[in-house]
């Protein structure tokens, strides 16, 4: 990126931001600073807002929010030794956003693309990613929740509902000195409400385009002397319908001089989602539980490429962990033990057809099927504790086990082997049974993992701190990893902040990586060893005045021993091996502007630039540019006008695509919301996504060895649409 375009776009922001009208109609001042202190706070801000004469709601104090994911202890951003951001309930409500993909794409160097089978969010960060999406450790209450198979969030994944959300904490960058495995490109740790968020009862509907309809109720008192907070939440919905115009049945059709494909044919995103969480609380102890259940999951773009209607699935995810929190333990001693289980479980709910009836020239009457399914079970204990006797030293030590059973795979197929001759079955072959077979397409096992970290926050003096650390994991199948981290933290001014961060992460290899079998498209291998990363990050964090906040975030990492999926000599069969290395740099720029009392702007820019070390070529799939425009407007008593920018640019195929680049596109999304600030017990909203229609399209896959490409035209998003939602407190 040269100086000049660089120059051009952070002239281009500043301009954006100075150009927007500021408009505040008069109206009862206490309820409009309490409406705004509700509602007006970002990832950038905190405000604690006072009455006066003048009705400065800015009298107050403006400091960056506080957050635990860079260490395990509450920081203020700005000062935490990781590019961090926070989204907050408050942020979730006035955005009108319905599901954590919505959130995760207002970050900064974060997008959301989809893989064509059931849509699965691909959550690329500083242009890392890959289809099956491991590069990103999720958590719930700060529990893993990514799994054995693919290392990503669940095969099956079906969304997240944003009603029981508090907060959203997320690391740019590496996490693994802290978090372990997969914190390779960053770490999303979603926190739930607890009774002082929820303080009564909330019940809430939302009824949408596609058939869509949301209800939840929240609940949070006090009982017996515990604390309890019980959530429920009901999604279904068609999903949109957007066509997709050749899919790779069409491409087969093409060769035999058929019609048996789908296309074109709208994408097929109907689905059914249950959550229910349950959080009880005491002293120095906290039990929290909950469950996740998603029915008839349609399989978006097809398994194979090639649409499926009517194919669905079904997955169920359960958590649950006690945890124990003394702040005191001894004096010197803030001490922490967890102990968690996690289960999850896909399966198909009927016969999945990669290709449909009468595939392959007629040879498959039935279609092409295959019906996998997998179990898995994780068991973690975790404890740390912060050690503060030595002057200006903060001591973290840290050590826990993970037991993970992959126990229980599922196959049936009319392809593949017989179980019973171990000969290749023949085309139109009736579904067999192939689960607790040789010919199952993955192995059963289990892992084992332990580690033990230190670190120590130096405050070298009040303008300067250093925070180094490292973690040890070993692992029962591939070995053991060392991560370290080191952040020099700078308070170059009062009002500027300034660090410099370097981090090391890995990426476990997935079963499917390590044991898949049975599938020549893509053989496991025993003897990978992990991804590795190295970061290096510039930032600075600057109050440029009381009501304007400003950060700069400048990056350069080098990823080696990827993952890729490699010819066999005679090119036959494809393993996975460790083969790819991959280099980025970029920036990503944040600016917060309190612009009236009743009005504010949240606005960000980054620019990534990722390449294929391998092939010396862009790797493809991510924006090299992309922006964000939030604004937020109490133009008249009790209403709020939130209205959303994004815009996603310059996006290269990755090397062998012949294609021309991703179209860019600009989608607009607005949201209208009253509130009875006085009482504070109804709130009623309306919204429309994508106001202006915008074809968005998300890249499919490439072409595979043979040369085709199955999804030709990219993965369609949705067009406009609409939603109505009504809230009630008592």
């Amino acid at each position: 990126m040269s100086l000049k375009l660089l120059l051009q776009w952070l002239s281009l922001l500043f301009f954006t931001i100075t150009i927007v009208p500021c408009y505040a109609n008069q109206s009862n001042d206490s309820q409009a600073i309490d409406y705004l202190k509700d509602l007006a706070l970002t990832d950038l801000l905190e405000v604690e807002v006072t009455l006066d004469d003048t009705f400065d709601v800015f009298d107050g104090l403006i400091k960056a929010k506080k957050v635990t994911i860079a260490t395990g202890e509450k920081q203020y951003t700005s000062r935490a030794p990781s590019i961090t951001t926070v989204i907050t309930a408050q942020d979730i409500e006035a955005a009108g956003a319905t599901d954590l993909n919505e959130l995760l794409e207002t970050v900064p160097g974060l997008h959301v693309r989809f893989d064509n089978f059931l849509y699965l969010p691909i959550y690329t960060i500083r242009g890392i990613s890959s289809t099956p999406n491991p590069e990103v450790l999720t958590l719930i209450n700060g529990i893993p929740i990514n799994n054995l198979q693919f290392g990503n969030r669940s095969e099956v994944w079906g969304g997240m509902p944003v009603n029981a959300i508090s907060r959203i904490e997320i690391i740019r960058g590496p996490g693994s000195a802290v978090y372990g495995a997969d914190a390779y490109s960053g770490v999303i740790n979603i926190i739930t409400k607890t009774k002082d968020e929820i303080n009564g009862t909330e019940t809430g509907v939302r009824l949408g385009s596609f058939n869509t309809l949301d209800t939840w109720i929240l609940h949070g008192s006090e009982l017996a002397g515990f604390d309890i907070a019980a959530s429920l939440e009901y999604h279904t919905t068609d999903g949109q319908q957007e066509i997709i115009n050749e899919d790779a049945q069409t491409q087969f059709d093409k060769l035999f001089g058929t019609d048996a494909s789908f296309a074109p044919g709208s994408v097929n995103l109907r689905q059914r989602g249950l959550d229910a969480r349950f959080d009880i609380s005491r002293d120095n102890w906290q039990l929290r539980a909950g469950y996740q259940g998603r029915r008839d999951i349609e399989t978006g773009g097809g398994l194979a490429q090639a649409l499926a209607p009517n194919d669905s699935w079904a997955d169920d995810r359960i958590n649950a962990d006690l945890t124990y929190h003394n702040p005191e333990l001894t004096q010197y001693w803030d001490v922490t033990a967890q102990v968690s289980y996690y289960h999850v479980a896909f399966r198909p709910e009927n016969n999945q057809r990669l290709y449909p009836p009468g595939a392959f020239g007629g040879t498959y009457p039935d279609g092409f099927i295959g019906n996998p399914g997998v179990s898995e079970a994780h068991s973690r204990f975790d404890i740390f504790g912060f050690y503060s006797r030595f002057n200006d030293h903060l001591i973290r030590i840290g050590a826990g086990y993970h037991y993970g059973d992959l126990y229980k795979v599922t196959h049936t197929s009319n392809f593949g082997f017989d179980p019973i001759t171990g000969e290749p079955l023949p085309p139109g072959s009736p579904v067999r049974e192939l689960t607790d077979t040789p010919y199952a397409f993955l192995i059963e096992g289990d892992r084992r993992a332990w580690y033990i970290s230190l670190q120590d926050a130096w405050k070298i003096n009040n303008n300067w701190e250093l925070t180094a650390g490292v973690r040890y994991d070993d692992y029962s199948d591939f070995g053991s990893t060392i991560n370290p981290r080191m952040a020099l933290v700078w308070q170059i001014r009062p009002e500027l902040v300034g660090k410099f961060l370097y981090g090391s992460a890995f990426r476990a290899p997935s079963f499917v990586d390590l044991y898949n079998i049975n599938n020549p498209v893509r053989l496991g291998n025993p003897n990978l060893s992990p991804e590795t990363i190295d970061t290096w990050e510039l930032a600075f964090d600057y109050r440029a005045k009381e009501n304007l906040h400003l950060a700069l975030n400048l990056f350069h990492y080098e990823a080696k021993d990827k993952i890729l999926v490699m010819s066999d000599p005679g090119g036959a069969s494809n393993t996975a091996q460790n083969a790819g290395t991959q280099k980025g740099q970029g920036l990503e720029l944040e600016a917060r502007w309190k612009l009236t009392k009743k009005s504010s702007l949240l606005a960000n820019y980054a620019f990534t630039e990722a390449t294929d070390e391998n092939n010396d070529h862009d790797a493809g799939g991510y924006p090299r540019h992309s922006a964000y425009l939030r604004a937020d407007w109490l133009f008249y008593p009790n209403w709020f006008l939130d209205a959303q920018i994004n815009w996603i640019a310059d996006r290269k195929r990755a090397f062998g695509d012949p294609r021309p680049p991703i179209d860019d596109y600009t989608t607009v999304n607005l949201t209208l919301r009253r509130k009875d600030i006085k009482q504070s017990n109804w709130n009623f909203a309306f919204g429309v996504r994508n106001l202006l229609d915008a074809d968005a399209r998300e890249p499919s896959v490439g072409p595979d060895s043979t040369g085709m490409i199955s999804i030709p035209n990219d993965l369609p998003l949705a067009g406009r649409h609409y939603f109505l939602e009504l809230r009630y407190r008592f």
